[in-house]
């Protein structure tokens, strides 16, 4: 099968000649269709940096991003909004939904951003909406929900234009644990029934285990790997503490 993105001997360095900062020394791995992968490490190991690249928030210092083939480094500036618009969902850790605007006029943005048919667009909401569980909550504002509503309404506007890859970065990072399983179970059901490619940067093991592979970063380089297979979550977990252990950093958020 053709991964849908690759990275090729990615670098990123920050500074100048006196005093260079390698976040990302040599990074190169693909991700399949379909695949949910993790990535971990501690704070400075270069994992918000490589999602930034990716996401085209970031430009790489050497190296290549493939995107279904299309090489996002070589795009010119003035086309990456209309690029991330087109192929990318965000899910970060601060929701940034309006609270003037409804659930659904939240997850409506992202359609009219897209110059979506007008007669489209509540189809759409009320799709995404029963998929995510928050259809009874549309007429209500952020503030009027919980952190895991408003996240899980996040993910709806992320999912709505069926983005070719959706980026999580710390996703359940201003959650309690009750609505961060909810969250888990959430995007875990987008990407088994809506067959969504998903990468998600994360400090949690927790969070990690409900994916399918994860690569743990070390200053900048992908140390080692692990795939779930046939494990369950719970052995899958206890593996990536383990590994946690082994190379220190990260949590053991045990929920």
């Amino acid at each position: 099968m053709k991964p849908i993105l690759k990275l090729e001997h990615i670098q990123k360095y920050y500074g100048n000649e006196g005093n260079i900062t390698k976040a990302i020394q040599d990074i190169s791995f693909s991700v399949e269709a379909g695949e949910f992968l993790g990535i971990m490490g501690a704070s400075g190991s270069g994992k918000t940096t490589l999602l930034n690249c990716i996401a085209t928030i970031d430009t790489v210092s050497a190296g290549h991003i493939y995107l279904e083939g299309t090489d996002i480094t070589e795009i010119k500036p003035k086309s990456l909004a209309r690029f991330r618009r087109e192929n990318l969902g965000f899910v970060f850790q601060e929701f940034n939904l309006l609270d003037t605007l409804t659930i659904s006029e939240n997850i409506a943005l992202a359609l009219a951003i897209n110059h979506t048919p007008a007669k489209e667009v509540e189809p759409c909401i009320l799709s995404i909406a029963e998929k995510l569980n928050i259809r009874d909550i549309l007429v209500k504002y952020p503030y009027q929900v919980s952190g895991g509503q408003k996240q899980r309404c996040a993910c709806a506007r992320a999912m709505i234009n069926n983005p070719k890859l959706l980026l999580a970065d710390e996703p359940t990072g201003a959650l309690d644990s009750h609505s961060s399983q909810m969250l888990l179970s959430t995007i875990r059901s987008i990407n088994e029934q809506l067959g969504a490619t998903i990468l998600m940067v994360t400090h949690d093991a927790f969070t990690a285990s409900y994916a399918n592979r994860i690569l743990f970063l070390q200053d900048g380089e992908i140390l080692t790997e692990l795939h779930k297979g046939s494990d369950s979550r719970s052995a899958f977990f206890n593996k990536i503490l383990n590994v946690l252990t082994i190379i220190g950093g990260g949590q053991s958020h045990v929920c």
